[in-house]
């Protein structure tokens, strides 16, 4: 490990600003404090960290005690990701269910009630909105995080989506540049190669990011993805080509670029962390994310190290280093104004949550399960459910982003609304046979979530549907599958606030 001097203090400064690093538990460990103290400018949350708004907005203003104008990060995007109830489920339904009902004004205020709930906890920067264009059906980890398949649509939604959540006080950071929409593998394991000419970029790909520049997004995260027309041997995150010359410089883009997760193994396992942060810093890159998984004082102090030694053996410009770690510092100095004297995070008071319609948070409003119900789609017709049901869930394996910690389905909304409502869940190695032996006599509500994508639940889908066409079937994921079920309820997302819109109208006891 490097030892510091005072000579290499500025040096040593500008490394630590660069770093977005995680950490464990719900109260700032004594190494954290320690280096932002030493000029680390950022720290990124994730579902780890939190337990309440109370305790949200004790950790946010433990970090300020230390530095005043630290940005607090965190993945925040609301419906299948979401933090702030990673144990509960969203109370705001995602990007496509918003692009399917394709009012901006709508999306707009999603976006603002979500930011008002993350500023009144302390939080500044949000690693949202997604605006990929999700050309690809088959795409195993962006899909329903997408606003869809057209790019006009997602272009005019991420804009919206950018005005409402930096008008609550929060920065956006707009991903993933330059696009990861198009893919049939998942960054979080391996490196995804998008072969499409330059002109089809343009076209699809970079549209919604032009859109979000011109809203003023403050921040954009690149992908770990490579795009052979642009740049045939390094991803976006570590080319001068797409970073600089293309975001940059092309697009006109003047604020911060962060990476996506630095230890995804589109590059820890091609480049490792630390060459890899190297050289996204050289790329023009102005900060490195770290700590959805990697969330230890080590890994700080060896990304810190490896910049450190990066300039001094002159494979990484100094100047270079400085100009990034000034961006991150403009943002957390544009966060601090904004924030002025009327921080409400003092306010958030033990004991409410982060979604019920906005209490404690000083919003107050239900927008979120408002869109959830104008965003269902039924084909078919609902005879309401009088008698509690069995509900089927299908899960399939949950993509990183996600997580396997949140809840999602109908269960839970249908047993408040009709107790003794009971439920299993099946996977792979599962039969038809089995489902209709637990459901007995009772009505089946099968629970599917992207069925195009897994032929293992249409087969147990069609033995159910055989035996029982009165089932009915909730499509939880992206709504490409032909409609199948009596009736068939789209509900563009598996958010807490999509599962009560499905059970409301299965029982016809919604709003």
């Amino acid at each position: 490990m490097t030892t510091l001097t005072h000579s290499s203090d500025t040096l040593t400064r500008d490394a630590l600003a660069v770093l977005q690093p995680g950490f464990r538990g719900t109260t700032a460990p004594d190494w954290l404090l320690r280096r932002i103290g030493e000029g680390l400018t950022s720290v990124g949350l994730f579902g780890r960290n939190i337990t309440s708004p109370a305790q949200l907005a004790a950790l946010t203003a433990q970090l300020r005690a230390e530095r005043d104008d630290v940005l607090v990060a965190i993945d925040e995007e609301g419906g299948d990701v979401t933090r702030l109830e990673v144990r509960d489920g969203s109370s705001f339904p995602g990007n496509y269910a918003l692009g399917s009902v394709d009012d901006v004004d709508l999306t707009r205020a999603v976006a603002r009630e979500l930011g008002g709930r993350l500023a009144a906890c302390g939080v500044n920067l949000n690693w949202a909105p997604s605006a990929d264009v999700n050309s690809d059906v088959n795409n195993p980890v962006i899909g329903v995080r997408s606003f869809g398949a057209d790019p006009a649509l997602v272009s005019r939604h991420t804009a919206a989506y950018v005005e409402g959540l930096q008008s609550a006080g929060v920065a956006a950071c707009t991903k993933h540049f330059p696009g990861h929409g198009d893919t049939a593998v998942d960054s979080h394991h391996a490196l995804p190669r998008i072969d499409v000419d330059v002109d089809t970029l343009h076209a699809r790909e970079l549209a919604p990011f032009r859109s979000a520049i011109a809203a003023g997004s403050k921040s954009v995260m690149s992908a770990h993805i490579l795009l052979s027309a642009l740049d045939q041997d390094r991803p976006a995150t570590l080319s001068p080509q797409i970073v600089t010359g293309l975001l940059r410089e092309e697009l006109g883009f003047d604020g911060l670029i962060v990476t996506d997760g630095i230890e995804m193994q589109a590059i820890a396992s091609t480049y490792g962390i630390e060459r890899g942060s190297v050289l996204a810093i050289a790329a023009g890159v102005d900060a490195i994310c770290v700590g959805g998984g990697l969330a230890d004082e080590e890994t700080v102090l060896r990304l810190r190290d490896a910049l450190v030694a990066a300039v001094r053996e002159g494979e990484l410009p100094e100047e270079r280093l400085a100009d990034a770690a000034a961006r991150v510092r403009a943002l957390a100095d544009w966060a601090l104004r904004v924030r002025g004297a009327s921080w409400p995070g003092a306010a958030v008071q033990e004991g409410t949550a982060p979604g019920n319609g906005g209490t404690g948070t000083g919003a107050g409003t239900d927008i979120g399960l408002i869109a959830a119900r104008r965003a269902l789609r039924v084909t078919g017709t609902i005879e309401p459910l009088q008698e509690a049901p069995y509900v089927a869930s299908f899960a399939p394996v949950a993509n990183i982003a996600v997580g396997d910690e949140t809840p999602w389905g109908v269960a839970a909304e249908l047993a408040a609304l009709l107790p003794g409502t009971e439920t299993g869940t099946y996977g792979g190695e599962n039969t038809a046979a089995e489902v209709l032996a637990a459901a007995g006599e009772r009505r089946i509500v099968a629970v599917v979530r992207d069925i195009h994508r897994h032929a293992w639940m249409t087969a147990v889908l069609d033995g159910i549907l055989a035996a029982r066409p009165d089932t009915a079937v909730v499509e939880m994921g992206v709504n490409h599958a032909e409609p199948a079920g009596s009736p068939h309820i789209a509900t563009y997302g598996a958010a807490r606030v999509c599962g009560r819109a499905a059970a409301e109208a299965l029982t016809g006891r919604g709003a």
